[in-house]
C-alpha cells in the first residue's frame, strides 16, 4: 500500500470466486474464506480510494485448471453424512470440465487494470454471472419482504 500511495495511486487485484456471492452445499469452509475476503476488500476499497487506489475483486467461475481434478483432495467421508447435501461437492469433482478458459480469464484481469473507475467486482464466466445475478435477485427479494420487521426494531417505536 505504501508504494501505491507514494506513486499517487494504483490498483489492488484480489482473486476470489463467484463463491464469494453464491454458496453451494458441501463448500462451507471455502465460502467462508471467499465471503470474508470480499467484505474485507469492499471495506479496504473505501479506505484507499482517497489515495487514488482502486480495488477489484475478481470472481471467476469454474476454469479448466486442476483445481477440481488433479489437485483436489478430500478427507475421509463420514458415513453420517451419506446422502446429505454436505457431500454435494463430490458431484462437482466428478462433473464435466469447467467452462472457463484460464488464459482468457487472466487476459481479462490484466486488461482490467486500466479501466477507470476500478470495478469493485469482476465476474468471469457466463455461468458464474448468471448464478451470481440470480442469487443477488433472490437475496434482495428476501430482504424486501422484511421491511415491516426491520422497522419494528427502530427506536423510538412507531416511527
Amino acid at each position: 500500500m505504501q508504494h501505491l500511495r507514494a506513486q499517487g495511486g494504483g490498483r489492488i487485484i484480489q482473486i476470489s470466486s463467484y463463491g464469494g456471492q453464491v454458496a453451494f452445499p458441501g463448500n462451507s469452509l471455502y465460502h467462508a474464506t471467499k465471503w470474508g475476503i470480499e467484505g474485507f476488500c469492499e471495506s479496504v476499497a473505501q479506505e484507499v480510494a482517497p489515495f487514488g487506489i482502486g480495488v477489484t475483486v475478481v470472481e471467476p467461475g469454474g476454469a479448466r485448471t486442476e483445481f477440481r481434478t488433479g489437485s483436489a483432495r478430500i478427507a475421509a467421508l463420514m458415513p453420517e453424512y451419506e446422502g446429505n447435501p454436505a457431500h454435494a461437492f463430490q458431484e462437482m469433482l466428478a462433473g464435466p470440465p469447467a467452462p472457463g478458459d484460464p488464459a482468457r480469464m487472466a487476459a481479462r484481469i490484466i486488461d482490467s487494470v486500466t479501466v477507470e473507475p476500478a470495478p469493485l467486482r469482476m465476474v468471469l464466466g457466463s455461468q458464474a454471472l448468471d448464478s451470481t445475478v440470480a442469487t443477488l435477485r433472490k437475496r434482495v427479494a428476501d430482504f424486501e419482504t422484511q421491511t415491516d420487521l426491520a422497522a419494528s426494531t427502530d427506536y423510538p417505536p412507531g416511527q
